[in-house]
């Protein structure tokens, strides 16, 4: 089985500002971050299972309702697992989570500080936190650096949800990217926390970071917590996988380390949705 545990679901006018902008400055002006239900549908037949993520980030231009992802995970629902989206800064963001998961059907919540624009250690985050806590469902972080221009750095190392981690240890949380570029921060968080996971998405196209940041979590031994992940519309499945399978490529002829290919084949089919109590 293989599960994509990081897609994204956007109609063109859910991305503008200064999303886009920052998108089409790194990418070229030809970028196109849109993954409309058709789209996504089509590119997640190579995965047996995915999880669909929004975005509430209306200041910076990217912005996917909620219901919108509801509506399409619920389609094909034995494949399609959605989650939430909401700005902790929001009046009353934790009600807002408990109605996406209650009345909604969505079964995690997706932050983004560096583009919700919050400390994830500040304490006016927590009640959401709580929320998520007392439903039982995961949290999906993009705790990592970004090319939006005024999204804050300083919020994005996955060092700071370490008292997050602390509070609520009984939390399930998966930093996205292996935490990009912080891998050794990132492997060191989720070494420490039993349920606390990360992903490999987003680093396809990054051969070299890719094997660096394979290589560190192998060294501190939680190859067996990474998920399998696209971050689509950025990359597909395929591209991932042959990607990640020719991780060794890069160090070919020398006598660096290799990323065993049993290791490689166990996070591409890993039962992520098992493993974060989603089955």
């Amino acid at each position: 089985m293989i599960i994509d545990c990081h897609t994204h679901l956007a109609n063109p006018e859910h991305i503008g500002g200064e999303f886009l902008e920052g998108a089409q400055r790194a990418w070229g002006s030809d970028c196109d971050l849109s993954a409309a239900p058709k789209v996504h549908e089509a590119a997640s037949r190579a995965c047996d299972a995915v999880i669909v993520l929004p975005i509430d980030a209306e200041e910076i231009g990217y912005f996917t309702p909620n219901e919108f992802i509801a509506d399409y995970v619920n389609q094909e629902p034995s494949r399609r697992i959605g989650f939430a989206s909401v700005n902790p800064n929001r009046t009353g963001a934790d009600k807002i989570l408990r109605e996406a998961v209650l009345g909604l059907g969505l079964k995690g919540l997706k932050l983004g500080p560096i583009y919700q624009k919050f400390n994830p250690a500040a304490s006016m985050a927590y009640p959401l936190y709580a929320m998520a806590n007392q439903l039982g469902i995961p949290i999906m972080w993009h705790q990592g650096t970004s090319y939006v221009e005024n999204g804050p750095l300083e919020y994005s190392n996955a060092v700071l949800l370490d008292p997050v981690a602390r509070s609520f240890p009984d939390l399930k949380m998966i930093v996205a990217h292996l935490g990009h570029p912080w891998f050794a921060e990132t492997a060191c968080l989720v070494r420490k926390h039993p349920n606390v996971y990360t992903d490999m998405s987003a680093l396809s196209t990054r051969p070299w970071q890719m094997y660096n940041a394979m290589i560190t979590a192998l060294e501190y031994g939680i190859e067996k917590k990474i998920f399998f992940g696209t971050d689509f519309p950025f990359f597909t499945a395929e591209r991932t996988m042959e990607a990640f399978r020719n991780i060794n490529n890069i160090v070919e002829g020398t006598n660096l380390p290799r990323v065993p290919e049993q290791v490689i084949e166990d996070i591409i089919h890993r039962n992520t949705l098992g493993i974060l109590g989603l089955d």
